[in-house]
């Protein structure tokens, strides 16, 4: 009975030490807007995912890739499946505004960390339960408003009229830049709205034509954006045009095209991270990124959006072996945390910023975050 015992023994020892050299694969779910109005930014996206670390901390990571179609409804399914029936540790997605507040109930419900990759501060803010399980790698839209408006305040606009996506990002926009334009005493004259999938703003364009502003905001993302553009040119426009960090990529140059010329724009310092001053702590971090990217899939491809899905990584990367000194992969344990070693991100370069995370900002990007660009001969061009 006792060399039963003794054998019985081993045999759970020996259980327990291969049970503890056996680590389960990390499962990584991304939901992304591939096809849709949102096609131009989630494309670079995908993208991107290729590119991604397939080992960290030697965990194979594995991806699950999920298009969304630009749809809301259709990203809450996924998000869903990806954390019931694929057991993901944490998901990253989506690309668009709308389809990431969709998405942070399922996160919560599942105790699942999420990264997001769409830019209205309302994803984090205000900090509650549920943004408690959500960060996001794009920079705020109040963080780039304050960009534009101090801009347009260093080149005297006085008034400026704004059209935007009647959805939740152009709502963001509006409501960030608005105030901040407000406090620096720049008078808005115009306020209007369009559909992603919208193919005229005629009546839109005629109404803020006739409150004559100094400047136009268009709060737009992606190759829709253009559309307020070339009907403002069509138009006859001659004043200064500004857009978002929503249309910081080829795609959108292509399909504007002359009409572009001269327009404004805020972006993540990895849209012209050659052009950066040697000194500029992101340079090295975003020329790591286009260099990769555009090694891939050839000169001049890479966009800011792609930079959102590798700065995800980046992230998880910096993420993971912490997470992994409290607990295994597929499991509630680990996905806490991850959720917990994402919040103490610190001192963390990348392609679009230096993340410092803390409890109430699930972002932790500053100013060097942000440069202001100008569209000049078809490129994207620093301004000083």
């Amino acid at each position: 009975m006792k060399i039963q015992g003794s054998m019985a023994r081993l045999l759970a020892l020996l259980a327990a030490s291969f049970a503890a050299t056996v680590h389960a694969d990390i499962n990584v779910g991304v939901t992304l807007s591939a096809t849709g109005p949102a096609a131009s930014l989630g494309i670079p996206e995908k993208n991107s995912v290729a590119l991604l670390p397939t080992t960290i901390a030697g965990q194979k990571i594995n991806y699950i890739v999920l298009d969304d179609a630009s749809d809301t409804t259709t990203a809450v399914k996924n998000i869903r499946k990806l954390v019931t029936e694929n057991k993901v540790d944490v998901v990253v997605g989506s690309t668009i505004t709308p389809n990431s507040l969709a998405m942070i109930d399922v996160a919560a419900e599942a105790e699942t960390p999420m990264i997001a990759m769409a830019a209205a501060a309302r994803i984090i803010e205000p900090m509650d339960a549920k943004r408690h399980w959500v960060f996001k790698t794009p920079q705020n839209d109040a963080q780039m408003a304050t960009a534009i408006v101090q801009h347009m305040s260093n080149q005297n606009v006085k008034t400026v009229a704004f059209i935007g996506f009647a959805d939740a990002y152009g709502e963001g926009w509006w409501n960030e830049f608005s105030k901040i334009a407000e406090a620096r005493k720049i008078q808005i004259v115009g306020n209007e709205r369009f559909n992603r999938a919208d193919t005229s703003v005629t009546g839109q364009v005629l109404k803020i034509l006739a409150a004559k502003p100094d400047a136009v905001l268009i709060g737009g993302a992606g190759t829709p954006a253009a559309l307020p553009q070339k009907s403002l040119k069509e138009k006859g426009y001659k004043g200064v045009i500004y857009q978002t960090h929503g249309v910081a990529n080829a795609d959108f140059l292509r399909i504007c095209g002359k009409d572009c010329e001269g327009t404004f724009l805020p972006a993540g310092p990895v849209l012209v991270a050659a052009q950066l001053p040697d000194g500029n702590p992101v340079k090295k971090a975003a020329l790591e990124y286009v260099n990769k990217y555009e090694a891939a899939y050839g000169k001049g491809s890479v966009s800011t959006f792609g930079a959102h899905a590798w700065d995800a990584a980046r992230l998880l990367t910096n993420a993971i072996p912490e997470a992994l000194k409290k607990a295994q992969p597929g499991t509630r344990e680990f996905r806490k945390a991850l959720r917990d070693a994402l919040e103490g991100t610190k001192n963390l370069s990348a392609a679009h910023g230096v993340f410092n995370m803390t409890a109430s900002d699930h972002l932790g990007f500053d100013q060097r975050a942000r440069v202001m660009v100008k569209i000049e001969g078809g490129n994207w061009k620093l301004v000083p």
